[in-house]
């Protein structure tokens, strides 16, 4: 039988001392990490149904002998190995040469974060119980916030307790319930979610509850609602803040006792889900104005997963501008290939009220519009920035100086001849020169 989500643990023996970077990006990329001292490496507990690579690590030395490296070795064979090189001069020991040459999986310093990870998952014996790969494929990031994210994301998915999602629009909520569903124990069972704020109230109680034939005029039919349907998997409400006094009544029970009553019917109905809310709205504050209910909010935030507005997210602007251009290319017949420094700056200064999707919205938007291979400030509709724009008169003057001279040259300095060859008149080839303290005679 496949093991389950959460059953099978991804681990990482690390035979040495992993830098504190190293740490952050294996717990977000789900390993388990286990640093142990390499004159310690006999005794490493383990379940025998996780998944473990070892690595070791010889950058900063091991204290010990290329005899106890050796040892080190052989007597991890049976685990999966990547072996870090030591820095030089270290590295330049031929008898160490010799004794790694047997060794297939080997990276030597300073580590690239995305070739350990690669390495890694090569070294995964067995990856096909373990969550699908492109889980995160919304919630890219290598900023320190949105790897912390996915760490706590990462702990929270196999405990079966509600987590409220809380972040600003467009930061990807509904992109961290999914993943919060995948990793989690009910992978296998539904997943349904509601935007709470997107259902008129009259509709929503039936929409989430249920309701009996008759209940109310329209209903012809019995009908299932949410929690029903989605019994033994996971409830998504997105925008729960706007959830109506009595709905959040009726929510409590759910949360309390684990039933529902269809609208209609006094008889509970027991259903088993796991809840997951998302909000961009300050409950804590809609609690004082008497718009939420204090004791909802208590079973709602268990466990609560905070995702950082893009703004907050350094570094990874670029790296969802370059995903998203790649993504939209492979599925449209478009010019642009990527973007010119100065988007890219004004892509980083900009605040992003709209976070990833309104990136999402403008990277495309660009990406039709444009009529370049490089997508520009004016195609992202951004400002360019200041200090670009102060520099680029001064650019143009300068470009427009040096072609005037290469013509001049190119024409033996007559200027009819240069007027020709730059296909303008020859007024503007003597107006160009006053421009630009071009001296004809002199340069004669």
């Amino acid at each position: 039988m496949a093991a389950t989500p959460g059953s099978t643990k991804r681990c990482v023996i690390w035979f040495g001392e992993p830098c504190s970077r190293e740490k952050i990006l294996l717990a977000a990329n789900g390993w388990q990490l286990r640093a142990v001292s390499p004159l310690q490496g006999d005794a490493i507990g383990m379940r025998a149904e996780d998944r473990v690579v070892g690595v070791i690590d010889l950058r900063h030395g091991t204290g010990s002998t290329l005899e106890h490296i050796e040892a080190l070795i052989a007597g991890h064979r049976h685990l999966p190995l990547l072996v870090i090189e030591p820095a030089a001069p270290a590295a330049d020991d031929p008898r160490l040469q010799q004794l790694l040459s047997g060794c297939r999986h080997r990276l030597a310093p300073p580590l690239r974060p995305e070739e350990l990870l690669h390495r890694l998952t090569l070294l995964d014996a067995d990856p096909a119980p373990g969550p699908a790969t492109d889980i995160f494929r919304c919630l890219l990031g290598e900023s320190s916030a949105m790897l912390a994210m996915r760490t706590t994301l990462r702990k929270f998915a196999p405990v079966d307790l509600p987590v409220l999602i809380t972040g600003e629009t467009g930061t990807g909520k509904e992109a961290a319930a999914h993943a919060l569903h995948r990793l989690s124990l009910r992978s296998a069972q539904p997943f349904l979610a509601v935007n709470c704020g997107a259902i008129a109230p009259a509709l929503l109680q039936s929409e989430l509850f249920g309701h009996e034939r008759g209940a109310f005029t329209g209903a012809t039919a019995r009908r299932q609602g949410l929690f029903e349907s989605a019994h033994r998997g996971t409830v998504f409400l997105d925008e729960v803040g706007d959830l109506p006094m009595d709905a959040q009544t009726n929510l409590l029970r759910v949360l309390q006792e684990g039933t529902v009553e269809r609208i209609g019917s006094n008889q509970p109905i027991h259903v088993d889900v796991r809840v997951l809310a998302a909000t961009h709205v300050d409950l804590e504050r809609a609690i004082e104005q008497g718009r939420f209910r204090s004791d909802l909010y208590y079973r709602l935030n268990v466990l609560r997963l905070s995702i950082p507005p893009l703004c907050r997210r350094e570094g990874d602007i670029e790296l969802l501008a370059a995903h998203f251009l790649r993504e939209f290319r492979g599925g449209h017949a478009i010019r642009a290939r990527g973007y010119t420094r100065a988007a890219l700056q004004a892509m980083a200064r900009f605040h992003w009220p709209g976070n990833v999707r309104e990136l999402l919205n403008r990277v495309q938007r660009a990406a039709i519009t444009t009529d370049n291979e490089l997508i520009d400030c004016a195609d992202l509709e951004l400002d360019m920035p200041a200090d670009t724009a102060a520099r680029l008169p001064q650019a143009r003057a300068r470009a427009e100086r040096e072609t005037l001279l290469s013509c001049l040259a190119q024409s033996r300095y007559n200027v009819s001849a240069c007027a020709r060859l730059m296909k303008v008149s020859r007024v503007t080839i003597y107006r160009l020169c006053r421009k630009h303290a071009v001296q004809l005679q002199a340069l004669r």
